[in-house]
């Protein structure tokens, strides 16, 4: 029979071993015992067939026990208190959850896809439909599956620690996809901890609400070479920047949100007709503050709600595809909020994050770091890195915030980080959890991508991890973004002063496969928009934003935007409204917007363009250094010998007669004027839209073409033979 303390123990649910009590247990006579905790019940059988055996009732709080001849496969039959009687399995009577093998990779940290065990899965134990639960918890005393199956009641579904990994496990028959659920945990003290979501869970409820719910596993997406050769480095990339829920809303339907398949519908046919090559959706993760944009995510595994079901994301995904754009998400694995319901002190202990608050919280975000030294963790970050690949097909993970994980100091003043081993400000296991992320993806998942968010001097960001980098493809050029946009906003008549803030970016160019980003971190915050940076009056702004674009699309690196942007937001992007789409009811904003489709269109279809973007052998500068004149001039080189002249005036005076050196004599035809009246422009540009060379020497070179350059402008001429 059981102990009295044990009674106690599971009648307050603070027995540690639940397997060990209840269930089946052969006795020393080979007779059986079972024993059941059921609250609420009044009388409870064990049922195999056509047998059936009475268990006694040894507390009021619903603990039976009895001997059965050896039942094998048996179920309950309970009578309730209320009269009701129900026939149910018994968990305690199923085996392990977890194999050993997994169990020992887990422990090692070193299981690729932990997903694909951890969390609720639905399946099959001995022939019975159910769920199989587990969480890691190594440091907590007792852990208990809730939901509504059980009344959320944490007595009565405890789980089996597997000590050799600190996971607990539990098969909970009957209970099936739909259902919501958390895990109840009380500390290595003994204390009752807030209820926690699954850290693996694949589907969470709509914010405020926080339970996980029982959902199935995606399948898996084979591998594509159209879409590695898509995102390979020389390829175009112009990447459209989309938060979800303020691109388009339904105002005739409450202001909602659009759900996956209307932004299927309606956002991909967009990009696809903008020209666009990939979208780069804000986080979408499970998260519960609308206004962190998803960059606090809880739910690593989930898929947001606020869109529809898990399913949605991946037909969304397969819509892009098909329509040939590619699908990049903001992944967070720098850092996570405090809620309750999520990873903080996960099960009494700092399990996530690190235990010093000097390593393990931002004091910008009011969020906890993750402990990157840790195995297990490093091993849940890697593990979803590689979910969202494999399992929504993503091309690309934009790593968020990556310089934050690099170092320790990171905004802190002196005194309030801890040097690593070696004394020095470098977070060593960042660096290492960064390399190891960069080089399962490359081993596992090699059309895919990553880009790194990533403002400091930090060394080789995009080199493979073997020539000592850390193994990034792409390196967002935060540097070129400030110092560009800085010149852009001053006044043409002060530009002259300040022209190397627009050709510095060209110094270091090389140095990394960046992308150039003009993302939603610039048109927040007080910063205003794009176009309200723009100095002059409404005609000028909408020029010197013209001439910025062309810029940007000439210039060696992929191209990010961010949604508004193409069309000229005039306000400061809100992330609880729409874009302000009624614009491209005025011409200049719809003259924007086909400008952008046509920097698109030229940039996809000239490999001078971006054929050779990482490499110096792709660019020459025609001149860099007629500031007075606010002028720039350079050529972009394709492999196969293709030659595109850009030419930038930040001056809003027209050039006529300017002669520019060229490298290789021909005809040289202009392919796009940002000036043209098409875009909302005064239409000044060369006569007949080419120019054929000349063999008089200019910028130190044999032959030179003759243009006229309109103001606040950027021209591409391509070269003929």
């Amino acid at each position: 029979m059981l102990s009295d303390a044990d009674v106690e123990a599971l009648c307050l649910g603070r027995h540690g071993d639940p397997f060990g009590v209840l269930g089946p247990h052969v006795q020393a006579d080979d007779s059986t015992e079972v024993r059941a905790f059921l609250p609420g019940a009044r009388a409870v059988q064990v049922v195999a067939g056509a047998r059936a055996w009475p268990l006694a009732r040894r507390h009021a709080s619903g603990v039976f026990e009895g001997r059965a001849a050896a039942p094998g496969h048996y179920q309950l039959r309970v009578r309730w208190d209320d009269g009701g009687e129900s026939l149910l399995e018994d968990p305690y009577r199923f085996g392990r959850v977890l194999g050993d093998i997994d169990v020992w990779l887990l422990g090692e940290g070193s299981h690729l896809r932990p997903y694909e065990i951890l969390g609720a899965m639905p399946r099959e134990m001995e022939g019975v439909a159910g769920t199989s639960f587990a969480v890691w918890a190594p440091n907590a005393s007792r852990v208990s599956v809730v939901g509504e199956f059980n009344v959320w009641d944490g007595r009565r579904h405890a789980m089996r620690l597997r000590r050799e990994c600190g996971v607990w496990e539990i098969f909970l028959p009957g209970v099936s996809l739909g259902e919501r659920y958390k895990f109840e945990l009380l500390a290595a003290d003994g204390h009752l901890l807030p209820q926690k979501a699954d850290p693996y869970a694949r589907q969470s409820e709509l914010r405020p609400a926080t339970a996980s719910i029982v959902a199935p596993m995606p399948p898996l997406a084979p591998p594509s070479p159209l879409r590695q050769a898509a995102n390979a480095l020389d390829a175009p990339m112009s990447i459209y920047e989309v938060h979800l829920a303020s691109w388009r809303r339904k105002p005739e339907e409450g202001d909602r949100w659009l759900n996956w398949d209307e932004l299927a519908d309606e956002l991909v046919a967009y990009a696809q007709d903008m020209g666009y090559t990939h979208l780069e959706l804000l986080p979408v993760s499970e998260h519960p503050f609308d206004g962190s944009w998803g960059y606090q995510t809880l739910g690593l595994f989930a898929p947001t709600a606020r869109f529809g079901d898990p399913a949605g994301l991946r037909r969304f995904v397969e819509r892009a595809h098909a329509a040939g754009l590619g699908v990049l998400l903001d992944w967070v694995p720098a850092h996570f909020p405090t809620d309750a319901h999520g990873l903080a002190e996960f099960d009494g202990s700092h399990l996530y994050e690190y235990a010093d608050r000097r390593e393990g919280f931002h004091n910008d975000w009011n969020t906890l770091i993750y402990n990157f030294g840790r195995t297990e963790v490093r091993n849940f970050l890697v593990g979803n890195a590689l979910y969202w690949l494999e399992r929504y097909d993503i091309d690309g993970l934009r790593v968020d915030a990556v310089a934050s994980m690099l170092y320790r100091d990171y905004s802190r003043k002196a005194g309030e980080w801890i040097p690593n081993v070696h004394g020095g400000r470098e977070n060593l296991e960042a660096i290492a959890f960064l390399k190891r992320t960069n080089e399962v993806i490359g081993g596992e998942r090699p059309q895919a991508v990553t880009l790194a968010e990533e403002s400091t001097a930090f060394p080789a960001v995009s080199r493979p991890t073997y020539a000592g980098g850390l193994g990034f493809h792409f390196k967002w050029n935060m540097g070129w973004m400030h110092d560009t946009l800085q010149y852009m906003a001053r006044d043409p008549i002060h530009r002259p002063y300040h022209h190397g803030e627009m050709t510095f970016g060209l110094v270091y160019a090389f140095t990394e496969n960046f992308v150039l980003p003009l993302s939603h971190d610039e048109v927040v915050h007080g910063k205003g928009s794009l176009l309200a940076k723009m100095p002059g009056d409404r005609w000028q702004q909408f020029a010197n934003l013209r001439a910025y674009y062309g810029f940007m699309w000439g210039h060696p690196g992929k191209k990010l935007m961010f949604m508004g942007c193409e069309f000229g937001q005039a306000r400061e992007w809100d992330h609880d409204h729409s874009l302000d789409w009624h614009l491209l009811q005025q011409p200049e904003h719809a003259g924007l917007q086909r400008l952008v489709r046509d920097l698109n269109q030229l940039y996809r279809a000239s490999p001078a363009l971006y054929q050779q973007d990482f490499s110096g052998a792709g660019f020459e500068w025609v001149d860099h250094d007629d500031a007075r004149r606010s002028l720039l001039s350079f050529v972009r080189k394709g492999r196969d010998g293709a030659l595109m002249l850009v030419v930038c005036n930040f001056a809003p005076t027209v050039h006529e007669g300017l002669r520019l050196g060229v490298p290789r004599a021909g005809q040289w035809r202009e392919r796009l004027n940002t000036d043209s009246a098409h875009y909302g422009g005064s239409n000044v540009g060369t006569p007949l839209g080419a120019a054929s060379s000349q063999p008089v020497h200019s910028h130190h070179r044999a032959d030179s073409i003759v243009i006229t350059v309109p103001p606040l402008a950027t021209v591409f001429l391509e070269w003929n033979a």
